[in-house]
């Protein structure tokens, strides 16, 4: 599913128009403070949901970052949702990140199960096993198996995913988002080169996350 990216993602077309009236409104009435408090709300919405389109890089064996945030995880673990041993490096987005969640790598997706769950910190390291989260398994062309999992987060209530087993995805397409700070978790192979490290920022399809072994 290709997206134009209008700046502004779609989710928060309803949130802005529902603050943008509501601030209107107290400005017809002459409430101006309250009215200032709506319009500072508005502009938090308005930066929350914006969606930029972002370079991708061209390698073809690069697995880029699915979120905008901060590297929290980079290490070797078990793939639950593939059932293997795996890299998994962790994005954390705070409130003031982009929100829309970009594939990681082309390939075929093989499988997307949601899972129930808590909403403690998504910056924790059991926020990837307890939380509500959303697993996208992806079968690359040359056998590569990634996993993306949207994690929800302390105030996140709302993961969004538009794709299904069996679509064909490109590296950097848009293909959900989480509403009000999370965690994007990758599962890579584990002989795959890691290029980032704790504490990195990223940019979802511009920052290489890692490079698969040929």
């Amino acid at each position: 599913m290709n997206y134009p990216h209008p700046i502004i993602a779609r989710e928060g077309w309803p949130f802005l128009a529902i603050v943008g009236i509501l601030a209107l409104a107290l400005q017809s009435f002459g409430l101006s403070f309250l009215s200032l408090l709506a319009w500072i709300l508005f502009v938090f919405v308005l930066q929350f949901f914006r969606d930029p389109p972002r370079y991708i890089p061209s390698q073809k064996n690069a697995v880029v970052s699915p979120a905008d945030g901060r590297i929290v995880a980079v290490e070797r673990t078990d793939d639950p949702y593939a059932q293997r041993e795996a890299l998994k490096i962790s994005v954390f987005m705070n409130v003031f990140n982009v929100h829309s969640n970009r594939i990681p790598i082309g390939g075929e997706i093989k499988t997307v199960d949601y899972f129930p769950g808590l909403f403690v910190n998504a910056d924790l390291d059991k926020a990837s096993t307890q939380n509500e989260r959303n697993a996208v398994v992806i079968h690359t062309d040359s056998g590569a198996t990634v996993t993306a999992v949207q994690v929800a987060g302390l105030i996140a209530r709302r993961i969004l995913c538009y794709v299904k087993p069996a679509d064909t995805v490109e590296k950097g397409q848009r293909y959900g988002f989480i509403r009000f700070g999370s965690r994007v978790d990758v599962y890579l192979p584990v002989d795959c080169v890691p290029k980032v490290a704790i504490g990195d920022k990223v940019s979802a399809s511009s920052t290489i996350l890692a490079e698969l072994v040929s």
